[in-house]
């Protein structure tokens, strides 16, 4: 009897439906989607390590983009997936943490941008498959946000030499990651 109560009731493969309400089923997609949650980490931390102006330009950029995508996902025929390229984005994201690389504000908040695209054509279209309304892409949208805002503003008032070593093992552990979900996949698909 334990083991019967242990089996789920209904397994969904993309978009969490939690019964609270068409927001908060989008915020708990991007919470319990490790791939698109871990882009934006590494999104986040490398606004912070560029400081306060690339901080606010991604804070802008990334859920503007994000959303503009996700109206255009929700009218494609057909879901878009690209986990490949959700996984490779992040791992690219973690190395430019890793390597504390000195990029201008304007270069994140376009990597950001480009990385809201992505997530916002596949989350919309996603959503569009299920029948679901703008209010999830709202409640996807609104989570990334503040997720984003709050990292970068974290990273950017750590001053501390170890704080920033932190910061950049962090974005390391992300490209491990990155990389190993890549060969996962790819020992799948073979």
């Amino acid at each position: 009897i334990t083991g019967l109560i242990a089996l789920p009731a209904a397994a969904q493969a993309h978009l969490v439906n939690s019964g609270l309400g068409p927001f908060d089923d989008g915020a708990l997609h991007l919470l319990l989607s490790p791939a698109d949650l871990a882009g934006l980490i590494a999104v986040a931390l490398l606004a912070g390590l560029r400081g306060p102006e690339a901080g606010r330009f991604v804070t802008i950029a990334l859920p503007a983009c994000w959303l503009l995508a996700g109206l255009v996902g929700m009218q494609l025929p057909a879901m878009l997936d690209l986990p490949w390229l959700t996984m490779l984005a992040f791992s690219l994201f973690g190395l430019l943490v890793a390597a504390d690389v000195k990029l201008p504000p304007a270069a994140v908040a376009t990597l950001a941008a480009l990385y809201g695209v992505l997530q916002g054509l596949q989350n919309g279209s996603a959503l569009a498959s299920i029948g679901a309304d703008l209010t999830a892409l709202f409640g996807i949208v609104m989570t990334s946000l503040v997720i984003a805002l709050l990292i970068a503003a974290a990273v950017i008032v750590t001053t501390a030499p170890w704080g920033r070593i932190v910061i950049r093992v962090a974005g390391s552990w992300l490209v491990a990651a990155g990389v190993m979900m890549l060969a996962w996949m790819l020992q799948g698909a073979g």
